[in-house]
């Protein structure tokens, strides 16, 4: 379901953003408290910049700033800098961690895929999807030709959570991994929303799956099967 990013990534292992990622698309970037942070991590015990993740030829080093209630990598006290290596988990003062996860390792999905589908609605939708082969029916007709990637990761968001609220920014990490939240315009995810309505009305015109819920973001609309 994933695919494999051509950046590392920084993945939220606890804390408030627990489950979230950054692709270290820069050659520096600074983790810390300020809102001015590449990776902003809005938690009293973090400094303004706790730290710097800076690219050195084909690894990343990281440092300390100075933070005031320190660094661990690894379980070790930072002091100054080191270098990263693949899964090394960062402790920020003694309430987050963050994993250093290389560009050749396949991105977290930002959420957890439920055992079952929890939903108000009948899970005997409609619209029916086979992760394993990403195919997409609705009904008894299988779309073809097959979504794009970027259409089929919403889709496929939105089915895991069906009836379920996903929001906009839910949306940018599960559909472009490697790109920074605000690196993706309103217009962009409106654009793809509407591509993805466009495809399924190819089959069924009379039923809007993919509902955009003002102020929050998107669900899926999954109808009961014809019988």
């Amino acid at each position: 379901m994933t695919e494999k990013q051509e950046h590392p990534i920084l993945h939220m292992l606890d804390g408030p953003q627990k489950g979230q990622h950054w692709s270290l698309n820069k050659d520096e970037i600074i983790v810390g408290r300020d809102s001015e942070c590449d990776v902003s991590v809005p938690e009293r015990a973090i400094s303004r910049q706790h730290v710097r993740i800076r690219r050195e030829g084909d690894h990343y080093v990281i440092t300390d700033l100075n933070s005031r209630n320190g660094t661990w990598v690894q379980g070790q006290r930072l002091e100054g800098s080191r270098p990263l290596n693949d899964g090394d988990v960062i402790q920020l003062a003694v309430t987050i961690k963050l994993q250093f996860l290389g560009s050749s390792t396949t991105a977290p999905l930002p959420f957890a895929i439920p055992e079952q589908i929890e939903t108000g609605v009948p899970i005997n939708g409609k619209l029916r999807l086979d992760l394993e082969s990403r195919r997409v029916f609705v009904g008894d007709t299988e779309l073809d030709p097959p979504l794009s990637l970027p259409q089929y990761r919403l889709l496929e968001l939105l089915y895991i959570h069906t009836g379920r609220i996903c929001t906009r920014e839910t949306v940018v990490a599960t559909v472009w991994p490697d790109v920074a939240s605000e690196g993706v315009s309103e217009q962009a995810i409106d654009a793809l929303v509407r591509r993805l309505r466009d495809r399924l009305g190819e089959i069924d015109a009379d039923n809007q799956y993919i509902v955009t819920v003002r102020g929050h973001g998107f669900r899926l609309d999954n109808p009961e099967a014809d019988s």
